[in-house]
Parts: structure tokens; sequence; C-alpha cells
């Protein structure tokens, strides 16, 4: 029986909310008790402590609106205290409260017909929910019932499992070993490569990866069920101060199983804006020299490994272009230099190519996995190398959490030693397992600087960036149907900031598009005359690791160029064709054809003026642990390895010094294959 984490008083708590947040009982597609019941199964999947959490703060709400006299008050009434108590609200704290709507819009959108047969293929389920009342009622088709020609322009929708990485690779609870020549800790972009690379030199390599492997095979369009099996908090993990959603895979392969495989470098000719930061002649500047001929051949070694490619054109057909074709026409007719010399184009990324077998077939759910196997991530590529093809096969400890490092005094150097690594299992239990050569840090930003803390090293935790995203859907005159495509296909660096065309399925858009009540409901209604794009922009330095969770707080040059790419893109999608926008912000205001630039740029400057005031998230977390030649400014040295430490070696975003300003996962690898590839790093 699935768990219920939410008792029966919480429980009522969220059918209210659903009853009010969405629109008239007698309106909705299912009803506020299924709405219920799917959030129940949500937050049931999630590992940790965000259930609690999240139970302890609609508890709050609750109290805020007012407890019973809320609760049992016409929906009329409830709305008006929402509006009063958090929608309009200048406090902070119920501000964040506001946030919780959308989990209700998680609760309805992302409604999943189960089967009783828990063996029942991936094509049944699908098949199962032809009759999902949700999608029927906003025009969303599942993958599998698509209409296809079935040619390499217009693929079957079909599952390749060739990939997945077999069962014998992994080891069991009860079969860790006692002693390994070298743990890598974390799965994902830097992981992989690092225990490619050892593997391929003959080390034995064991890699502990937090969270579960889940093949394609066993993942599905249900995005409810992936969203809380695949991402650290179920997808809802925030800063410190909870103005920043902070995505970051939990899985066997990281951030790569649920990213959307866009492979941008530091800077590449006709992919980066000329006038764009230059992130390596800053880092040099700051006594973090990176050598750019050793930085190349890594990009090259990993971009060959991946695959790496410019995507069809029939990925982006239907958004992706729309973004090209609006950012022309306001280019156009802008003055501004930036403008002129803006780079626009079609992402490189590492999604099978259009004649291979795993060739991408424009599902629209790169961001809970592909449940079609069409990705080239990290399980995918280095880790099955890894453990399926390098002349030391290397295993994985899958869904085990590092807790810290162990140390056996010092080399005569004076420099500490690792000697071993102590792994938590899901019931509780701890392993500690011996290491003979070396251990590579490589678990992600946060957690990295975590274990490294939690291992008696200093300075860990500071100095780190994101790069920043908020969406901006956009109501077009007739069917758009860029659920049918890839999810993120064209881009513009406008050098302070990117613009990337970006579209989810049901669930994850519902929380993207802003609004409230009647009017979310009626914008979700209008689901496939939705076209949409997001900004992208550095945060360079602002965060923190505070008791073991991320503070970051923006800075007002932040906001300016946070208002300066809304109303760019607003621009934008109205010269595209746009009858309505509806920008990100907390109070859900649309802005209508018709406006004028000036009166654009009016808009966000007076409704923008704090964080709180807009949805804002980031999968790029990077810095913390970053080089640096001076062990006083840096955790680790200019090959990554930790000051004043024999044996351990970090290499994931964490290591970067300063924002790179563009999606990281690239240059992760190719920093992680710059100090392991054909390097004996352990002796």
């Amino acid at each position: 029986m699935r768990r219920k984490p939410f008792n029966p008083f919480e429980a009522a708590i969220w059918k209210r909310l659903a009853e009010t947040m969405l629109v008239e009982p007698s309106r909705m597609a299912i009803t506020p008790q299924q709405v219920v019941d799917n959030l129940q199964g949500i937050f049931g999947n999630i590992e940790g402590n965000t259930p609690r959490d999240t139970a302890l703060s609609v508890i709050a709400t609750w109290v805020v609106l007012g407890g019973p006299i809320w609760h049992f008050a016409p929906r009329s009434f409830r709305i008006w205290r929402i509006e009063r108590r958090l929608k309009n609200s200048r406090v902070d704290l119920f501000q964040d409260m506001a946030r919780i709507r959308g989990i209700v819009y998680a609760g309805y959108y992302g409604h999943w017909i189960d089967q009783d047969d828990a063996n029942v293929s991936d094509a049944a389920a699908e098949d199962a929910n032809r009759a999902n009342p949700v999608f029927n009622a906003i025009g969303f088709t599942l993958p599998r019932h698509r209409t296809r020609a079935g040619t390499p322009d217009d693929p079957l929708i079909t599952e390749h499992t060739g990939n997945d990485l077999p069962y014998t690779v992994f080891v069991g609870e009860e079969a860790i070993p006692d002693s390994v020549e070298v743990v890598v800790i974390g799965s994902g972009a830097g992981g992989a490569v690092a225990a490619s690379n050892l593997a391929d030199q003959g080390y034995e390599v064991l890699v502990v990866e937090a969270g579960p492997y889940l093949p394609s095979a066993r993942m599905t369009p249900n995005e409810a069920h992936m969203s809380s099996s695949l991402f650290k908090d179920g997808a809802i993990q925030t800063t410190r101060n909870r103005d920043i959603i902070v995505f970051q895979g939990r899985t066997v392969g990281g951030s790569t199983v649920v990213n959307n495989g866009i492979c941008l470098r530091l800077a590449r000719e006709g992919e980066t804006h000329p006038d764009a930061h230059d992130v390596l002649a800053h880092w040099r500047s700051i006594g973090a020299p990176v050598d750019e001929d050793a930085l190349e051949a890594a990009y090259c070694r990993v971009e060959t490994r991946l695959g790496v490619h410019e995507i069809d054109r029939r990925l982006g057909r239907n958004n992706g272009t729309r973004l090209l074709q609006g950012w022309d026409a306001y280019a156009a007719g802008s003055s501004d230099p930036l403008d002129a010399r803006a780079v626009t184009g079609w992402f490189r990324k590492n999604w099978g190519q259009k004649n291979e077998p795993n060739a991408c077939v424009s599902c629209g759910y790169c961001n809970t996995g592909c449940p079609y196997g069409r990705k080239k991530a990290m399980p995918e590529s280095f880790l099955r190398h890894a453990t399926l093809h390098a002349p030391r096969k290397a295993r994985i400890l899958a869904h085990a959490a590092v807790s810290h490092i162990g140390w056996s005094g010092r080399d005569d150097q004076g420099r500490k030693v690792a000697s071993s690594v102590q792994v938590l299992l899901p019931d509780g239990r701890a392993k500690t397992i011996r290491v003979t050569k070396g251990v590579v840090v490589a678990a992600g930003t946060i957690a990295s600087s975590n274990i490294l803390s939690a291992s008696g090293i200093e300075g860990t935790g500071k100095g780190i960036s994101l790069n920043i995203a908020c969406p901006v859907p956009a109501l077009m005159p007739g069917p758009v149907n860029a659920w049918d495509e890839d999810q993120m296909a064209t881009f513009v660096d406008r050098a302070d900031f990117l613009i990337e065309s970006h579209f989810q399925p049901p669930m994850s858009m519902a929380s993207l598009v802003p609004g409230w009540f009647d009017e979310h409901f009626r914008r979700m209604l209008n689901y496939n005359r939705l076209a949409s794009a997001g900004v992208l922009f550095p945060a360079d330095r602002r965060g923190t690791i505070r008791k073991g969770k991320l503070g970051f707080e923006l800075e007002q040059s932040d906001l300016a160029v946070l208002r300066r790419a809304l109303a760019t893109l607003t621009k934008v999608h109205f010269r595209g064709g746009a009858e309505e926008v509806y920008p990100a912000l907390l109070h859900g205001e649309t802005l209508a054809r018709g406006m004028s630039d000036a009166e654009i740029d009016r808009f966000f400057e007076e409704n923008i003026e704090e964080p709180d005031d807009v949805v804002l998230s980031s999968s790029h977390p990077h810095g913390g642990n970053a080089i640096h030649a001076d062990p006083a400014r840096g955790v680790v040295d200019l090959d990554q390895r930790v000051h004043g430490v024999a044996n351990v070696l970090v290499t994931d975003a964490s290591v970067m010094p300063s924002c790179i300003r563009v999606n990281a996962q690239l240059t992760t690898m190719a920093m992680s294959d710059r100090v392991t590839h054909g390097k004996r790093v352990f002796g």
C-alpha cells in the first residue's frame, strides 16, 4: 500500500485549497478529492523531510488564511482572503506561502490513471490514459497516441532500451565491498566522466550515487511519479529564503538524466555573443587560469563520446521556430547594438541523430527522464563505457548517500590522506568502505560542499553562482501544439542574458504558467495555443551554504538584468504575433497586444521590486569549491585536487570559480575530463 504522508486534517486543507485555487469544482475535470489523492502519491514517493515540511507549510498557510473561518466560508470569501493575505501581500513569508498554489496545480494537472497491474507495459499505461480527463480537457495527446508518418523526419514514438545499463553493473546493499581503490561520489556530468577515465586507466572504481537507477524501460510520461522519483526533494527544492527553486537530479546519471541535453561551450564562434563576458579571461584574472588548449581538447573528447550535434529542425518546428522569427522581427526594429550583434541558433545536444537507433522522437518529456530511451545522458554514455567496456570495469552502488570522507594521517608532504568513505543506506544503516587509492567528489555543488565540510575541509560552500531562469508563456492566435516537439530547441544570446525556447508537459507547464484561480484555469484550457520561452541570466557568486542549505541573495543589479530580459522577451512574443503574454510574476498579470515598448518597460520597472515578485528557478548551481592557485582563495588547486589533501579530487560544477552564464553540463564534463583523461591522478 502506498504511503500517505498527509494526515486527514492536512488532506482536508489540501482539498479546500483545490476547491479554491483552481475553479468551481463542477467545472473541474477531476474531483478535489482526486487532487488530494494525487498529492498523497507525489509526496509519498519523495524521500527525506520534504513531505513533512510541506505538511507544516500547508497548516501554517491555513492558519494565516483564517483557519476554520476560511475553511468553511464560501469560495468567494476564500478567494478574497487568499488575494488579500497571499497574492497581494508584501510580507515575504506570505509571498512564499503563495507559491503553494503550484503544488495544487501539480495535483490537478499531474493526474494519471494508474493500472492495477504493477507489471503493465508503458504502452498499456499510456493507453489507459487515453481517457485521462485532465489531458482531454486541455487538448493534450500523450506521445504514443500522436499521429506520426514513421519517417526519419516524422518518427514513430517507440521505446529504445538498447542503451539501458544491465543490472549486473550494480552492487547490491548486501554486496558492498569492504575496500576499493577509488570511490567516485556522484554519477552526474562530472562523476561519470571521471569514473570512465579512471576505469580506462585500470583503477578499480566504485561509483556511489545517492539516488536510484531508473532505466528508460521504467520511465513513463507520468510526470508526477517521475518528478518525485528523479529530482532532489521532488523538484521543489528551494534556496534558504525560498526565492529560487533549484532543480537537481537525484538518480544515477544525475541532472543529465532530467535536463534538456543542451551542450553549450563557455565560448564558441557562431554560438556566443561577441560582447559576452569572457569567462576564461576572468578566471585568469582572479588567479584561477584554465589552459584553453587543454579545455578545447576535453570539449572535443566529450562531444565525440556524446555524439553532440546541432538538432534537426523538425525538433523545434512549432515553438522553437517562433522564438527565432519573433526575435528577427524584434531585432529589425531595435537600435540597441547588443540586439544587433545577438547570436541566434539551434541548440547542439547529445540526443540520438535522426538516422540512429536512438533518434530523438520529440516526445517533450526531457525533464522527467526520457521514457523512450533517446537520450545519451551519463548512464547511456560514460557510465555505460565505464561499467561495460573499460579495461577494468567500474561498478555502481545506487541509492546510497556518502556522509563524509575518513582520513589516515598525512603523507611525506604533510597532506591529509583519504582512506575511507561512509555511505548511508535508505534504511538508515551506515557502511564504511576503505579506499586504497583515492576519492573523487562529484555529488553536485550543494552535496559536494556538504560532504567536504563534514569531512573537515574548510572554506567549502562559498561563492556559489546560479544561471537563473524565468519563463514567459504567450497566447497565440491559433494552435501551436508546442508539446509535440523537443522542449528546448532554439536560443538567442544577447550577451547580458540568453533567451531559450521552452515548453513542458501539462503538470510542469501548469507550474510555469502564472495566474490565479479561474484565470489560471482559463490559461491552461488554452494549453494548445501557448508558445513559451524563458530568459536565462547569470547571478555571479551570490550564494553560500549554511547548515547544509543554499542561501542565495540577488542584488539590485541582477533584478535590473531580469527586468530588461523579461521586457525584451515580451516584445519578442508580441512581434511574433502573440495576443497575450504571461510573465511569471506573482500576481499573474496579463500583458495584452497593443502595448508600446515603453509601456512594457515601465510595467516591469514597476512590478519587479524584489525576487519574491517573480518565479525564478535554476538548474545550474556551480561554484562552492572553486579552483584557485592560492589555498586561501580556493578549495581545490588548478588540477582540481583539494588543497592540502593528497588523494581527493573534485570534478563537478562546484569547482567553477565564477558564473559561466550558459547551461552547465558540457563544461562540467570537459572540466572533469581535463583533469582525469590519461592522467594517473592517484599514482
